[in-house]
């Protein structure tokens, strides 16, 4: 790998990660750091300097708010982001959105580092424990359920677009007093790319890519008849013209894109959430491919927002949230892979970001304030109108 020691990369003039006494001051650097690379290339300002803007805080209630959230499945560093060799990786975020958005710089996951118990742990605003490649729900509610029992929203009004086989129960929890009925529905692409094959077949292959963290879990693809009516019904797709869209697509996230303007086009629900999971081509040790999926998760953020922007159900009155469900391992630390992997569960891993833009969001500001990756539920639940009375976290009195 050719990039310059992590602490060079994030200006700690010499002193190695190691050396800070404890996680949380590493956490801090971190914060710093981020919001220093951000003030010179993206000319955010603090956030204790701003006032706000009643403009700004105003326009969502012109018409119904929606909120899309999307993770930014697999982590990425800060030397292939946001320092300054990085930086040229994430263009769109870096030059078109950060200056629109409300940046956190240290949002911090004290899960599980897996990819489908921490997605869960965001999408309840709890730290779920069940094994990561377990076919379980989610113990505890999940935002979609807050919304719909608390605002009595029908199931077409909640979607998770969901990039593996092993996301399909992320929508609804076990919780008794939730569960069945009252989740979020869940589209898998590549299932309805399955339907939609017969099974699949070698033009398809690099669109079914399932699982890389560990190649030895490879969850079956059963494409069905429920499939190829949500094609028809839902997404007024012809299976002859997904099946030629898709063939234009270089990787399952495009694909996950490409039902999501659709299912927005067609359903317009008020809550979208969409994960994102090329990044995490990392596992396969391949740091080009790490490089290509950063820089396509960038590209793919940024046609989304184009789309939020357009389309007359959501232009003006949507929220957009992008964070990483974690991070990824140092290049220093002899118990990780760097950029391969996120096992250690150390700083790096633990301390990421968030970004917030849209409809009652204030442009160009940035938060070093510690967050935890489980107060986005609280702070969907005050901005929509819900309570999340079970989740850990706390919302976050910056957004709202």
């Amino acid at each position: 790998m050719n990039s310059r020691p992590l602490q060079a990369a994030l200006g700690f003039a010499g002193r190695s990660l190691r050396d800070a006494s404890t996680p949380q001051e590493i956490a801090r650097q971190l914060a710093f750091t981020r919001r220093d690379f951000l003030r010179s290339a993206a000319g955010v300002v603090l956030g204790s300097t701003l006032i706000h803007s009643p403009i700004a805080l105003g326009g969502a209630a012109m018409k119904r708010r929606k909120v899309v959230v999307i993770t930014f499945g697999g982590g990425a560093r800060d030397q292939e982001t946001f320092a300054p060799e990085g930086q040229e990786n994430i263009p769109h975020l870096m030059r078109e959105m950060i200056p629109q958005s409300t940046f956190f710089t240290q949002v911090v996951n004290r899960g599980i580092l897996g990819h489908y118990v921490a997605t869960a742990s965001l999408a309840t605003g709890t730290y779920e424990t069940f094994n990561n490649f377990a076919a379980v729900s989610p113990e505890h509610p999940t935002v979609f359920e807050y919304f719909r029992k608390d605002l009595h929203r029908p199931s077409s009004d909640a979607w998770v677009i969901a990039p593996s086989n092993g996301f399909n129960r992320i929508g609804e929890s076990s919780h008794r007093s939730y569960g069945p009925g009252l989740g979020a529905r869940v589209i898998l692409p590549k299932h309805l790319l399955t339907a939609a094959t017969s099974g699949g077949d070698g033009d398809y292959a690099h669109l079914l890519r399932d699982n890389y963290e560990t190649p030895f879990y490879t969850p079956e693809l059963a494409g069905n008849e429920f499939e190829l009516q949500q094609l028809a019904m839902m997404l007024k797709l012809s299976v002859d013209d997904f099946k030629s869209h898709a063939l234009t697509l270089s990787s399952p996230d495009e694909l996950s894109v490409y039902i999501a303007r659709q299912l927005m086009r067609q359903v317009a629900p008020s809550l979208l959430w969409i994960t994102m999971h090329d990044i995490d081509i990392a596992h396969a040790g391949a740091y080009s491919l790490y490089i290509d999926g950063i820089r396509r998760t960038d590209r793919l953020c940024a046609e989304l927002w184009k789309t939020i922007q357009s389309e007359p159900e959501y232009a003006g009155n949507t929220t957009l949230f992008i964070l990483p469900d974690f991070g990824r391992d140092s290049d220093e630390d002899a118990g990780g892979n760097g950029f391969q992997h996120h096992r250690t569960g150390d700083a790096l891993s633990r301390t990421t970001w968030m970004m917030a833009m849209g409809a009652g969001v204030r442009e160009g500001v940035v938060y070093d304030r510690a967050t935890e990756s489980t107060d986005l539920v609280p702070t969907l639940g005050s901005m929509l109108g819900f309570s999340a009375s079970l989740a850990q976290g706390k919302p976050i009195a910056e957004l709202l």
